[in-house]
Protein backbone atom coordinates (compact mmCIF):
# COMPACT_ATOMS: atom_id res chain seq x y z
CA UNK A 1 0.00 0.00 0.00
CA UNK A 2 2.74 2.24 0.98
CA UNK A 3 4.87 2.02 -1.95
CA UNK A 4 1.34 2.57 -4.48
CA UNK A 5 0.85 5.48 -2.45
CA UNK A 6 4.76 6.72 -3.00
CA UNK A 7 4.10 6.21 -6.55
CA UNK A 8 1.22 8.26 -7.08
CA UNK A 9 2.79 10.88 -4.91
CA UNK A 10 5.82 10.80 -7.01
CA UNK A 11 3.81 11.31 -10.12
CA UNK A 12 1.66 14.04 -8.87
CA UNK A 13 5.05 16.23 -7.72
CA UNK A 14 6.67 15.49 -11.22
CA UNK A 15 3.07 16.67 -12.78
CA UNK A 16 4.08 19.83 -10.72
CA UNK A 17 1.10 19.24 -7.68
CA UNK A 18 2.11 21.24 -4.16
CA UNK A 19 2.25 19.48 -1.00
CA UNK A 20 -1.41 20.73 0.09
CA UNK A 21 -2.74 19.52 -3.24
CA UNK A 22 -0.71 15.79 -2.99
CA UNK A 23 -1.73 15.08 0.74
CA UNK A 24 -5.53 15.79 -0.40
CA UNK A 25 -5.24 12.68 -2.40
CA UNK A 26 -2.95 10.48 0.33
CA UNK A 27 -3.39 9.94 3.58
CA UNK A 28 0.48 10.29 4.48
CA UNK A 29 1.97 12.82 6.87
CA UNK A 30 3.41 15.83 5.62
CA UNK A 31 7.29 14.91 7.00
CA UNK A 32 6.70 11.17 4.98
CA UNK A 33 5.57 12.93 1.91
CA UNK A 34 8.71 15.18 1.77
CA UNK A 35 11.33 12.45 2.72
CA UNK A 36 9.56 10.27 -0.54
CA UNK A 37 9.72 13.20 -2.46
CA UNK A 38 13.44 15.14 -1.43
CA UNK A 39 14.92 14.13 -4.90
CA UNK A 40 12.33 15.34 -7.18
CA UNK A 41 12.92 19.14 -8.69
CA UNK A 42 10.66 21.26 -9.85
CA UNK A 43 10.79 23.29 -13.39
CA UNK A 44 10.92 27.04 -13.20
CA UNK A 45 7.50 26.62 -14.74
CA UNK A 46 6.04 24.50 -12.36
CA UNK A 47 7.71 26.72 -9.45
CA UNK A 48 5.99 30.22 -11.01
CA UNK A 49 2.93 28.30 -10.96
CA UNK A 50 2.32 27.45 -7.88
CA UNK A 51 3.61 30.63 -6.27
CA UNK A 52 0.83 31.91 -8.51
CA UNK A 53 -1.48 29.68 -7.03
CA UNK A 54 -0.60 30.32 -3.22
CA UNK A 55 -0.46 33.90 -4.01
CA UNK A 56 -4.17 33.90 -5.27
CA UNK A 57 -5.34 31.43 -2.56
CA UNK A 58 -3.72 34.58 -0.13
CA UNK A 59 -5.56 37.33 -1.84
CA UNK A 60 -8.94 35.23 -1.85
CA UNK A 61 -8.00 34.49 2.29
CA UNK A 62 -7.27 37.95 2.82
CA UNK A 63 -10.60 39.26 0.63
CA UNK A 64 -12.77 37.06 2.28
CA UNK A 65 -11.65 38.20 6.18
CA UNK A 66 -11.98 41.72 4.80
CA UNK A 67 -16.17 40.85 3.58
CA UNK A 68 -16.31 39.45 7.29
CA UNK A 69 -15.11 41.96 8.79
CA UNK A 70 -17.55 44.42 7.11
CA UNK A 71 -20.21 42.43 7.47
CA UNK A 72 -19.78 42.46 11.34
CA UNK A 73 -19.04 45.87 11.41
CA UNK A 74 -22.20 46.83 9.59
CA UNK A 75 -24.08 44.76 11.84
CA UNK A 76 -22.60 46.25 15.12
CA UNK A 77 -22.93 49.80 13.62
CA UNK A 78 -26.74 49.24 12.92
CA UNK A 79 -27.52 47.16 16.05
CA UNK A 80 -26.21 50.13 18.17
CA UNK A 81 -27.79 52.44 16.31
CA UNK A 82 -30.93 51.41 16.96
CA UNK A 83 -30.04 50.81 20.49
CA UNK A 84 -29.17 54.62 20.83
CA UNK A 85 -32.92 55.10 20.30
CA UNK A 86 -33.95 53.54 23.73
CA UNK A 87 -31.13 54.22 25.49
CA UNK A 88 -31.76 58.30 25.12
CA UNK A 89 -34.11 58.73 28.15
CA UNK A 90 -31.23 57.58 30.42
CA UNK A 91 -28.74 60.60 31.24
CA UNK A 92 -25.93 58.68 31.64
CA UNK A 93 -25.57 57.19 28.48
CA UNK A 94 -26.41 60.96 26.99
CA UNK A 95 -23.32 62.63 29.25
CA UNK A 96 -21.26 59.78 29.09
CA UNK A 97 -21.29 59.45 24.92
CA UNK A 98 -20.80 63.03 24.49
CA UNK A 99 -18.49 63.22 26.94
CA UNK A 100 -15.96 59.87 24.77
CA UNK A 101 -17.51 62.65 21.29
CA UNK A 102 -15.77 65.28 22.50
CA UNK A 103 -12.73 63.80 24.48
CA UNK A 104 -12.16 60.15 23.56
CA UNK A 105 -9.73 58.60 20.61
CA UNK A 106 -11.39 58.08 17.47
CA UNK A 107 -8.49 56.63 15.29
CA UNK A 108 -10.53 54.41 12.44
CA UNK A 109 -6.94 52.75 12.43
CA UNK A 110 -6.18 51.26 16.00
CA UNK A 111 -10.30 51.21 16.77
CA UNK A 112 -9.23 51.23 20.44
CA UNK A 113 -11.83 52.78 22.96
CA UNK A 114 -9.18 54.94 24.87
CA UNK A 115 -10.12 58.55 26.96
CA UNK A 116 -7.53 60.79 28.47
CA UNK A 117 -8.04 63.44 31.15
CA UNK A 118 -6.45 65.18 34.01
CA UNK A 119 -9.99 65.78 35.53
CA UNK A 120 -10.77 63.12 38.12
CA UNK A 121 -14.51 63.92 38.25
CA UNK A 122 -14.69 63.53 34.42
CA UNK A 123 -12.62 60.16 34.72
CA UNK A 124 -14.91 59.15 37.56
CA UNK A 125 -17.87 59.56 34.32
CA UNK A 126 -16.14 58.24 31.78
CA UNK A 127 -15.59 55.09 34.19
CA UNK A 128 -19.03 54.88 35.27
CA UNK A 129 -20.04 55.42 31.86
CA UNK A 130 -17.97 52.27 30.64
CA UNK A 131 -19.14 50.31 33.76
CA UNK A 132 -22.76 51.34 33.15
CA UNK A 133 -23.59 51.79 29.86
CA UNK A 134 -20.80 49.62 28.17
CA UNK A 135 -20.97 47.01 30.40
CA UNK A 136 -17.11 46.79 30.50
CA UNK A 137 -15.53 43.40 32.43
CA UNK A 138 -13.05 44.87 35.24
CA UNK A 139 -10.39 42.55 33.51
CA UNK A 140 -10.66 44.84 30.26
CA UNK A 141 -9.79 48.06 32.06
CA UNK A 142 -6.22 49.26 31.63
CA UNK A 143 -4.29 52.72 33.13
CA UNK A 144 -1.83 54.71 31.48
CA UNK A 145 -0.43 57.87 33.51
CA UNK A 146 1.32 60.45 31.56
CA UNK A 147 2.94 63.31 33.30
CA UNK A 148 6.02 65.92 32.82
CA UNK A 149 9.14 64.79 35.50
CA UNK A 150 8.51 67.88 37.50
CA UNK A 151 5.56 66.97 38.80
CA UNK A 152 6.44 63.14 39.64
CA UNK A 153 6.43 62.28 43.19
CA UNK A 154 5.10 59.29 44.88
CA UNK A 155 1.80 57.29 44.98
CA UNK A 156 0.29 59.33 42.03
CA UNK A 157 -0.80 55.85 40.47
CA UNK A 158 -2.21 54.86 43.53
CA UNK A 159 -3.98 58.33 43.56
CA UNK A 160 -5.83 57.64 40.33
CA UNK A 161 -6.15 53.96 41.23
CA UNK A 162 -8.73 54.98 43.36
CA UNK A 163 -10.05 57.50 41.26
CA UNK A 164 -10.74 55.04 38.63
CA UNK A 165 -11.44 51.78 40.94
CA UNK A 166 -8.87 49.81 38.75
CA UNK A 167 -6.21 47.81 40.89
CA UNK A 168 -2.35 48.66 39.95
CA UNK A 169 -1.78 45.50 38.90
CA UNK A 170 -4.15 46.70 35.06
CA UNK A 171 -1.76 49.62 35.33
CA UNK A 172 0.39 50.23 32.47
CA UNK A 173 3.90 51.79 32.98
CA UNK A 174 3.76 55.47 33.78
CA UNK A 175 4.78 57.82 31.00
CA UNK A 176 7.32 60.65 31.87
CA UNK A 177 7.97 63.64 29.75
CA UNK A 178 11.29 65.47 30.10
CA UNK A 179 10.81 69.49 30.34
CA UNK A 180 12.66 72.54 30.02
CA UNK A 181 10.63 74.52 32.96
CA UNK A 182 12.94 74.74 35.48
CA UNK A 183 10.40 74.92 38.98
CA UNK A 184 6.77 73.65 38.55
CA UNK A 185 3.92 75.58 37.98
CA UNK A 186 1.04 73.10 39.84
CA UNK A 187 2.76 71.23 42.35
CA UNK A 188 -0.61 69.50 43.01
CA UNK A 189 -0.92 68.19 39.07
CA UNK A 190 -1.34 64.80 39.03
CA UNK A 191 -0.93 64.37 35.24
CA UNK A 192 -3.22 62.99 33.04
CA UNK A 193 -4.91 59.66 33.34
CA UNK A 194 -5.68 57.41 30.17
CA UNK A 195 -8.45 54.88 30.51
CA UNK A 196 -8.07 52.36 27.46
CA UNK A 197 -9.87 49.50 26.32
CA UNK A 198 -8.66 47.18 23.79
CA UNK A 199 -11.91 45.81 22.06
CA UNK A 200 -12.72 47.04 18.47
CA UNK A 201 -16.35 45.54 19.26
CA UNK A 202 -16.96 48.70 21.63
CA UNK A 203 -15.13 50.94 19.82
CA UNK A 204 -17.78 50.06 17.03
CA UNK A 205 -20.82 50.29 19.02
CA UNK A 206 -19.96 53.89 20.75
CA UNK A 207 -19.45 54.96 16.74
CA UNK A 208 -23.33 53.25 16.14
CA UNK A 209 -24.67 54.87 19.34
CA UNK A 210 -23.24 58.37 17.88
CA UNK A 211 -25.08 57.70 14.24
CA UNK A 212 -28.26 56.65 16.09
CA UNK A 213 -28.12 59.97 18.38
CA UNK A 214 -27.94 62.20 15.90
CA UNK A 215 -31.03 60.88 13.64
CA UNK A 216 -32.89 61.00 17.08
CA UNK A 217 -32.53 64.54 18.09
Amino acid sequence: MKFAEKVKATRLRQSGKSYREILKNISVSKSTLSLWLRDIYLTERQINNLRSKRQRAAYLGAESNQNKRIRETEKILEDARKEAYLLMRNPLFISGLMLYWAEGDKSERLEMVKFTNADPLMIKLAMKWFREICKVDEIKFRICIHMHELHCRNKIEEYWSKVTGVPLSQFYKTQVKTTSLGQRRNILYNGTCAVIINSKSLFRKIKGWKYGLIENI
